[in-house]
């Protein structure tokens, strides 16, 4: 047995062990998120789009099953406090979001594995504070979500990109569309960056 060999052979130990020791279970899979995109808003004619920087930390988690660490399935729910940074109208909000929903994805079932998900968007929220006469919240969202990581064991690094459309924005005070209710869509376009510990239960 050559050099190279020798020096593959522990970690081929180890990966084997851990792919037999977790062939067909369920699993848990908490994450710390960051996050930075754009939220729109399209107001009624003639105010036309508005557009806002977003970003913030968050925190999320999967539970699901999953088949010799390959094929797992299952659901993602995300809880964010992200700013919005907004120029017409002006205003600059600390904003609560959550959102949830199924996700199917493959991972190679080694110590150092590449994973690859996608995931649908069932619900999900964003609340403002109120600040410059603005006080709204984006209800109803509903979109997707695909990722890609490399997981170290417990630990997965992981991008992900999201686009959220919310079909409902309550408006309980913004200036002149204070009390609306009617002709306004908003959506979410993001990427995350996350650290996550996924594991067997």
């Amino acid at each position: 047995m050559n050099k190279f060999a020798l020096t593959l052979a522990p970690l081929m130990i180890a990966t084997s062990a851990f792919a037999l020791d977790n062939p067909t279970g369920l699993f848990v899979e908490p994450m710390i998120t960051y996050e930075v995109g754009e939220a729109r808003i399209a107001y009624p004619a003639p105010f036309g789009k508005s557009t806002g920087d977003t970003d913030g930390l968050g925190i999320g988690a999967r539970l699901g099953f999953h088949v010799w660490e390959t094929l797992f399935v299952g659901v993602d729910a995300r809880y964010a406090k992200l700013n919005i940074e907004n120029s017409t109208p002006k205003y600059s909000s600390d904003t609560t979001s959550y959102n949830y929903g199924p996700v199917i994805g493959l991972q190679l079932p080694t110590l150092f594995a590449l994973r690859v998900w996608a995931g649908y968007i069932l619900d999900g929220e964003i609340d403002f504070e109120r600040d410059n006469d603005v006080d709204l919240k984006l209800k109803d969202g509903e979109g997707y979500r695909v990722g890609v990581g490399v997981k170290l064991a417990l630990v997965s690094l992981n991008l992900e990109y999201q686009d959220i459309d919310y079909d409902k924005v309550n408006v309980a005070d913004a200036g002149i569309f204070s009390g609306s209710r009617t002709g306004l869509a908003a959506d979410n376009q993001s990427y995350v960056f996350s650290v996550s510990f996924p594991f067997s239960i």
